[in-house]
């Protein structure tokens, strides 16, 4: 290298520096990073000699300096430091991304937005948290005048007066030493300057997007080898297998993590330079329809890229248990980038773990090397499938597990059908062989001379903390409907039962200070007996890890501690399903047999006791932040207030996550109540870090499977509140802050996520009540309600409303002023044009229903709008459906995406001319809004206006009828009474052998004013 040097600063000929490259050569061969190096070299030597060498300059003087600067740095990293100083990333090579730069209250980001390229990387991490599936195909606008775009030029400095037009067309080449970034540089520039959690979340995203994601990443400067297993432990994925047994399908549902998941791996190799793209008939074989990989032919592709080579990246098909299936069960699938002959380790490693390895290769004939490697592979015991680029051969299989297929003058679509045939021929003869291969990305961890990003000291000691609390849940084999009787002893019924004591305090009315007094004196027994059961060993495990643990420590044990609780849950239930699926097919079978004996009782029975273990068994987090909140309230109720207690730093623990953006329960889930003492001590710690900001409230409202929690994660990048397989119950807030570019008065927004309404888990009149009382709670606490709407659920939606609105009515001592905005899915684009119709009609009907329940409840409000701020041409959108296909396999639609950027749009424009309230008057607001929904016990229980009207005309029709009939037996009564005084009455009921008689003690008495205050409400009910 030194001769190089000397040779090229000594003013020698080009023949000579060609001697000191040719010598380096054989250094190549051990070295593969220098390998690299020597061809960019060779390339850009060539490069500067057709441009140079015709004018007649001194070749060797411009290559001395061109030589000279690419000795002096590692190739990769002198690429990769030209590439983060294009994207403006230097200061986050250290200061890392976290996902608190992101989720932010942001404008929004449009399809045909064009940023320039030092916004690129952030652009890029916006929309993937949107879900937009275009998100590496990003426009970009030059950064100077002279831009980054190509520019043409003449290949010489002849004058032009010389050549003919014709030879002036022939001879002018573009410059493409500046040309745009790689697509997937960016991503992979963005993946080394983020954290662990931000890492996490992206991936989670690409998953999300039908991504292929990566598996084994060099660093591009050390070329050191990590696996970022950690980004994987967020992902679960869903498929319906299918098996053959005695010559019937028999197909199961399975839900598994990523991380845990044992399935075939197929990997993909290339050796040499292809015409056809590796990655793209890979995508042939995964969906068709999606670039799983990226390819060449991906929008957005150039020639060069510096961070992806050596990146193995993995994807899963999961099959939908349909005949069109490519495959019967899960499947992995890795694609090594680059040339596999120069990139060793990571080859290797596939290889090994592979059931199936798939090669391309350039020439088994001409390349010595490919062939040698090839036939090493030949040997072995592990499935091969070799794909010759210069071979028009059809499948062959030459010996057992081993085939070869030529892809000359092929279609694609051939090819990939071919390549299904035959990865499903040998699956199917590796299940019937004594050891079935199989892969499991956990099993990474143990490879030697691989770093697992999971060895990272605060991520091991979070994990610690966590294993210590799962060890003591699992330690019994306790069965998992009983852990949170065990372990949460403040969320038994005891809880429920108090709940529903308090509500009876709230409800009574008149003069009835003794049974109010002996309802408190209950509440307060209650409290007693919490106070002395909460101090499980589960909770202290939890509380202290909170408090102890350093904040990078304290969010790798709470992610680990969700992960774990997941884990249990999702395995739980999966057998409960089962067991549930199995005795509801028993009570089918014994109902169409008629069956009258006891015996179809006994399994309805059995079945309902499934029914709520299966509810018993939802177990995570937002249990575990419940019971501190029990804990606080009652210890807060029975010892007052304390400063040295454990239990009074809890609301500080939950603030300082709360302000890094976890979701905090609002109320509660299972018990449809708001711990106010617990949520009031909360936002005071809030403010005591924050400040008394402004914030505005964005609640969000709709049915079940409606689409609220992927309407939040497009919208705001938000993650559900709640583990992997349950749904939100109760509702949860969360804060973001409003980045500075915003300009707003407001600070923060606080998004507050709710359950669907009518869920399965409730009866038919809890649901009404609760669903009634929900709804009023979110949309009035809310500046701004989104109801998201799944085709047709806006006709079971209007029904709600109209008892919020009546609600709302009835609530004339808190000061109101809610919003909502309709976004509905719709399959048709063009929704919008055609539901003008619709849209009229909606209004009518909310107006009509407003009218109705304002002259029930003596207002002044003649429409919907007077109630709830609503603009029917303004506030109904819609969106295109989530998916594009049918899931498992299906991708993020992005028009959806696209569509709720404009929702957000609007949501924003409401929020900028909103002066906001700090976060003292949404305390009061919760307080006086909850206290009035307590005091509401009438309106609640009714499906729609029209059936509270309807019973009020009931209820005074029953008055009149009651009275009548009381005037008539008070009449009778004064009849009998004087028939007795002459004695008729016991002469004839001596006759019909006596008769019980009446006489003033027990006469009816006609209490006209208790039956019209008599609350008929309850006994309907």
């Amino acid at each position: 290298m030194e001769n190089l040097h000397s040779t090229a600063a000594a003013g020698g000929g080009e023949a000579e520096i060609r001697s000191e490259v040719s010598s380096l050569k054989e250094i190549s061969d051990k070295d593969p990073v220098f390998c690299f190096f020597l061809h960019e070299g060779e390339e850009d030597e060539n490069e500067e000699r057709s441009n140079k060498g015709s004018s007649g300059e001194d070749v060797s003087g411009n290559m001395s300096v061109k030589v000279s600067d690419k000795l002096t740095k590692n190739p990769c990293q002198r690429q990769t430091e030209t590439l983060i100083d294009r994207l403006q990333l230097q200061d986050k090579l250290q200061q890392k991304f976290s996902p608190e730069d992101f989720l932010q209250i942001r404008p929004p980001v449009t399809r045909h937005h064009v940023t320039s390229e030092k916004h690129l990387a952030h652009m890029f991490v916006r929309r993937l948290m949107m879900l937009d599936c275009r998100a590496r195909y990003i426009p970009v606008r030059a950064d100077s005048p002279e831009g980054t775009e190509p520019k043409p030029r003449p290949v010489t400095d002849i004058p032009e007066k010389h050549y003919s037009d014709w030879e002036v067309f022939l001879n002018t080449s573009v410059d493409t030493e500046q040309t745009r970034v790689h697509p997937m540089d960016v991503q992979m520039a963005v993946f080394h300057c983020s954290d662990s959690f931000l890492k996490q979340m992206m991936v989670t995203k690409l998953s999300q997007c039908q991504y292929a994601l990566p598996l084994l990443v060099p660093d591009p400067v050390t070329m050191e080898i990590e696996c970022p297993l950690w980004t994987f432990r967020q992902i679960t994925k869903t498929w319906t297998a299918t098996q053959i047994k005695d010559g019937s399908p028999i197909v199961t549902m399975k839900s598994v993590p990523v991380c845990k998941a044992q399935t075939p791996l197929v990997s993909f190799f290339r050796l040499g330079s292809l015409s056809v793209s590796k990655s793209q008939l890979m995508n042939a074989l995964i969906n068709d329809r999606h670039s799983t990989f990226f390819h060449r032919n991906c929008p957005g592709s150039t020639r060069s890229r510096h961070l992806m080579d050596g990146v193995a990246e993995i994807a899963w098909y999961c099959p939908a248990g349909k005949p069109t299936d490519a495959f019967r069960d899960c499947m992995a699938f890795c694609n090594l980038r680059g040339d596999a002959l120069q990139i060793e380790k990571q080859r290797d490693i596939l290889i090994e773990k592979s059931s199936i390895n798939v090669f391309l290769v350039a020439s088994l004939q001409k390349d010595e090397e490919s062939r040698s490697l090839i036939a090493a592979l030949f040997k072995s015991h592990k499935p091969l499938i070799c794909l010759s680029d210069d071979d028009s051969c059809d499948a062959v299989k030459t010996k057992k597990g081993k085939y070869k297929m030529g892809l000359k003058g092929r279609n694609q679509s051939d090819v990939s059908e071919e390549l299904k045939k035959i990865i499903r021929e040998v699956l199917s003869s590796l299940e019937e062989s004594s050891v079935k291969p199989s892969f499991q990305l956990e099993a990474l961890a143990e490879l030697s001379g691989v770093r697992v990003n999971e060895s990272d000291p605060a991520c091991q000691r979070g994990r610690s903390a966590a294993l210590e609390i799962m060890q003591l849940i699992t330690k019994d084999n306790m069965d998992i409907s009983k852990i949170k009787e065990e372990f949460l002893p403040c969320q038994n019924h005891l809880w429920h039962q108090w709940i529903k004591i308090y509500k009876e305090l709230k409800h009574l009315r008149g003069n009835s200070e003794k049974e109010k007094s002996k309802k408190q004196q209950k509440l307060m027994d209650m409290r007693q007996k919490q106070h002395a059961a909460c101090c499980s060993k589960l909770m202290e495990l939890f509380t202290n890890s909170l408090s102890a643990l350093p904040p990078a420590d304290r969010e790798y044990f709470l992610k680990w501690t969700q992960i774990f609780m997941d884990a249990l849950s999702t395995e739980n239930i999966s057998s409960v399903l089962q067991g549930y699926d199995e005795k509801w097919l028993e009570v089918l079978a014994l109902k169409n047999k008629h069956d009258k004996s006891g015996l179809l009782l006994m399994k309805q029975t059995e079945l309902q006791d499934l029914s709520q273990k299966l509810q018993s068994a939802s177990f995570g987090l937002e249990h575990m932040f419940r019971e501190m909140g029990h804990i606080y309230e009652a210890h807060r109720t029975t010892d007052g207030e304390s400063r040295d207690a454990d239990w009074c730093k809890y609301p500080e623990l939950a603030a300082q996550l709360m302000i890094s953006g976890h979701p905090v329960e609002l109320m509660d889930g299972d018990a449809g109540h708001l711990p106010f003492t617990w949520i009031s001590s909360l936002l005071e710690e809030v403010i005591q870090k924050l400040g008394d900001q402004r914030v505005f409230v964005l609640s969000v409202l709709g049915l079940q499977s409606s689409g609220k929690t992927s309407l939040l994660s497009s919208m705001f990048g938000l993650q559900p509140a709640v583990g992997a397989g349950r749904s939100t119950k109760g509702a949860f807030m969360q804060l973001l802050r409003v980045s500075e570019e915003m300009k707003t008065d407001v600070d923060y927004v606080l998004v507050v996520d709710t359950e669907g309404l009518q869920a399965s888990g409730l009866d038919g009149n809890k649901t009404c009540y609760r669903d009634n009382e929900l709804a009023t709670f979110v949309i009035a606490l809310g500046n701004v309600t989104l109801i998201s709407i799944f085709g047709d659920d806006l006709l079971k939606i209007q029904d709600i409303l109209q008892i919020v609105v009546q609600a709302l009515m009835r609530m004339k001592k808190v000061q109101l002023s809610p919003r909502c905005v309709f976004v509905q899915d719709v399959p048709d684009v063009a929704a919008a044009e055609k539901n003008v119709d619709g849209k009229r009609r909606l209004q009518e009907h909310l107006d009509q229903m407003t009218k109705l329940a304002a002259e029930e409840e003596l207002c002044d409000a003649e429409r919907f709008s007077d109630v709830i701020d609503f603009d029917v041409q303004e506030d109904v959108k819609y969106c295109g459906q989530l998916w594009e296909g049918s899931p498992p396999m299906a991708a993020p639609n992005p028009a959806y995406s696209e569509s709720l950027q404009e929702v957000k749009n609007t949501i924003l424009s409401k929020a900028s001319k909103f002066a906001g309230i700090t976060l003292s008057q949404l305390r009061t607001k919760i307080r006086d809004l909850w206290n009035a929904l307590l005091s509401e016990n009438f309106v609640f229980s009714f499906k729609n206006t029209p059936e509270v009207v309807l019973y009020r005309k009931l209820e005074v029709l029953a008055r009149k009828q009651t009275w009548i009939l009381i005037r008539s037996m008070k009449t009778t009564e004064d009849q009998l009474f004087n028939t007795t005084e002459n004695g008729t009455f016991y002469a004839a009921a001596d006759q019909h052998g006596g008769a019980r008689g009446f006489n003033e003690s027990e006469e009816i008495p006609g209490h006209k004013e208790d039956l019209q205050h008599k609350d008929i409400a309850a006994a309907a009910a």
